[in-house]
């Protein structure tokens, strides 16, 4: 079973998400299980302090280190002492963009994921220097870290055996092969004007998989043509 811990300043946020669809049954069915940390548990003083005007000055607060640290500290004792590993992540939009080779990774590991997020203007510095790994959703800016490990969830659990109802499906979806998925149709076969290929309804299946394999090529080297350059 793969086990994450999720530290954050609001654990609210991931009630419904962990509760719903396909996330909420691996939940149900122990493919996966979510471990809620608050930092205002660490928080400094009689107001639970987590933050703090930067050095220097400047916009915003920063996220201070003690509390980061304790926590941290605690939750890989707690997974040390029951002979589980640890692999400590920080999202920031300074880290390693999140792809589908990282999820496949992270799928396969026997590690403790411990994801910190981030808020406000950011981290201070030395939080860096206790983690393994930062990681990036992408160049693009959130009010926090709490989207990012939803969508680092959604991504590691569905490729866990049994999550997915074919196991077929995570092998044949878009950058799987360094590709985009071809293109699907379903029911009916023409809807104002707009028919289903005649491929896809001739029941051969050879020809089909050829259909989809050009498809799959020409709609990656159209829309993505980064993907063919790295394959």
């Amino acid at each position: 079973m793969l086990q994450l811990d999720i530290l954050t300043l609001f654990p609210q946020l991931f009630d419904p998400f962990l509760e719903a669809g396909l996330l909420g049954k691996a939940i149900r069915e122990q493919h996966v299980a979510v471990h809620l940390c608050d930092f205002r548990e660490y928080g400094l003083g009689k107001h639970k302090q987590v933050d703090d005007e930067p050095y220097g000055g400047g916009p915003g607060m920063v996220l201070r280190i003690e509390p980061i640290w304790q926590m941290l500290h605690d939750r890989e004792s707690h997974h040390r002492n029951a002979g589980r590993s640890v692999r400590k992540l920080l999202l920031t939009p300074q880290g390693q963009p999140f792809r589908q080779e990282t999820a496949h990774a992270l799928s396969q590991g026997e590690d403790v994921l411990i994801l910190v997020c981030g808020r406000y203007e950011g981290f201070d510095e030395r939080i860096r220097s206790l983690v393994d790994e930062e990681i990036s959703g992408g160049d693009f800016i959130c009010f926090g870290g709490e989207v990012i490990a939803m969508m680092m969830i959604e991504a590691v659990t569905r490729l866990l055996p049994g999550v997915l109802g074919n196991a077929e499906s995570s092998q044949e979806e878009s950058f799987s092969a360094a590709r985009l998925e071809h293109p699907q149709y379903t029911r009916p076969p023409l809807f104002e004007g707009m028919a289903v290929p005649e491929v896809l309804l001739s029941g051969h299946h050879g020809r089909i998989a050829e259909w989809r394999r050009i498809q799959a090529q020409e709609r990656t080297a159209q829309r993505r043509p980064d993907l063919l350059k790295t394959s």
